[in-house]
């Protein structure tokens, strides 16, 4: 049958995912004694229409990125949104909370009309998606999971806890004793508090969890005088496609849904 062929795709977004795929460095070898890669503009110059497993990441921000998006999907057995961008729709989604033809404007100038673009969204809201690693940028032992399961036909488990098991575990002071503002407690798991550890705060890039426990997230924020309406506009930063802003107004009913 020979082995699975491999295609890698960049949309809208900074293209940090798939340099953390070449920051696998030897695991990057041992990666393509089992599959080839056949298309990756960051990393050859070769390319070709026929593929097995499609990794997308960015955004789909323009018209056109649609119909690029459904032949991938198309030609795909499998595809996989890789990253924030193409899992939440990401900080591209930023955008999404102004007036479109004045983001234009501040962009483009008076060139603003020359180029065709709409509010970003995550893939999945143009085409079907099999599998997601989230994460910006992505983590690399958790795409060599993803990558070995899809390998031997398994269904890859992202982590479901929140953020804050991990930073338990790792010892750190909660963010909010050090008077930030942290997404942790409802933000999916699997970056091993990587941000929080490093002394910063966790900025939800992972999305939420399934079914995150409102009611805990709240008494949280109770405690320490925030407000529910300030996490979903920190949420905005990463998450922002989830609900459709209105008068500069976010939907608290997004954190619910989870991915």
């Amino acid at each position: 049958m020979g082995k699975p062929r491999v295609a890698i795709f960049d949309f809208a977004g900074c293209e940090g995912d798939q340099l953390q795929i070449v920051n696998l460095e030897e695991d990057l070898l041992s990666l393509l004694e089992h599959v080839d890669i056949v298309t990756w503009r960051e990393g050859m110059k070769e390319e070709s229409s026929q593929y097995d497993i499609a990794l997308v990441e960015g955004s789909c921000t323009r018209p056109s990125d649609e119909e690029r998006l459904k032949k991938i999907r198309e030609r795909a057995k499998i595809v996989v949104a890789l990253g924030a961008c193409a899992t939440i729709g990401g900080i591209n989604c930023l955008r999404n909370y102004k007036n479109m033809d004045e983001v234009r404007k501040y962009v483009y100038g008076d060139k603003a009309d020359w180029f065709e673009t709409y509010e970003a969204r995550p893939i999945d809201a143009v085409i079907p998606v099999d599998y997601y690693i989230p994460q910006c940028p992505i983590n690399k032992k958790e795409f060599l999971y993803v990558m070995k399961c899809l390998l031997t036909g398994q269904k890859p488990k992202l982590c479901n806890n929140p953020v804050c098991v991990e930073c338990k575990l790792a010892g750190n002071v909660c963010a909010f004793e050090r008077g930030e503002f942290c997404l942790g407690p409802v933000t999916r798991g699997g970056c091993e508090a990587c941000c929080i550890t490093a002394g910063s705060v966790c900025w939800g890039c992972r999305g939420p969890v399934n079914n995150p426990n409102i009611d805990a997230h709240k008494e949280v924020l109770e405690k320490y005088g925030l407000t529910v309406e300030q996490a979903m506009a920190k949420f905005q930063l990463y998450y922002g496609w989830t609900k459709k802003p209105k008068d500069g107004e976010v939907d608290v009913s997004a954190l619910k849904e989870g991915k």
